[in-house]
């Protein structure tokens, strides 16, 4: 059995020990609180057109980024009314998770070596998907390739989107930051 007591995620182990020592010598830091690290990780579905035909959708993808984070999904609703695409105020139209501290560095480690190398036709992630403030943002267009998910009781393959927060103030110190966490860039 697992002691979670002692338990510290392998990811957040590695920052400790060897992440925070490079980014200081690269960077130069003064202080060692200047040293980016994660801040938080946001994992969204949103289950579009098909929600608003079937509001069982969103409770699906909500129970499938539960499976895929270890942490209950929030059901994300309509702020206001769109006739055009026949969503109503306050419908269901998909689920989101915000990951912090442990469950962050695991989910983060699950998605490096599991999850993107499973990816058909994987050649890495876009590198200037920054937002010029030190966040990344990427999606996948298929959540199966998370080994939690059980294809055959699949009933939707959803896309996904996620970010990763960093403290980073811009982006080339946060692209050096998840370089040293193995994010596969591409360029």
């Amino acid at each position: 059995m697992l002691d979670t007591a002692n338990y510290t995620p392998r990811l957040k182990a590695v920052y400790k020990d060897s992440i925070r020592a490079a980014m200081m010598e690269e960077f130069g830091y003064k202080n060692e609180m200047l040293i980016p690290r994660l801040d938080k990780i946001v994992l969204n579905i949103g289950a579009g057109a098909e929600s608003v035909k079937d509001s069982k959708k969103a409770k699906s993808a909500q129970e499938d980024l539960t499976k895929i984070t270890g942490q209950k999904a929030v059901i994300t609703r309509a702020k206001k009314s769109i006739a055009g695409f026949r969503v109503r105020e306050d419908m269901p139209l998909g689920a989101k998770v915000t990951l912090r501290q442990d469950r962050m560095y695991e989910f983060l480690d699950r998605l490096i070596t599991i999850a993107l190398p499973r990816v058909r036709d994987f050649r890495g992630v876009k590198g200037s998907s920054f937002d010029g403030r030190g966040n990344y943002a990427m999606g996948l267009k298929e959540h199966i390739v998370f080994p939690e998910i059980d294809f055959d009781k699949v009933d939707e393959v959803w896309g996904m989107d996620i970010i990763i927060c960093t403290t980073a103030p811009n982006d080339a110190e946060a692209k050096a930051l998840l370089k040293l966490f193995n994010m596969p860039f591409n360029s």
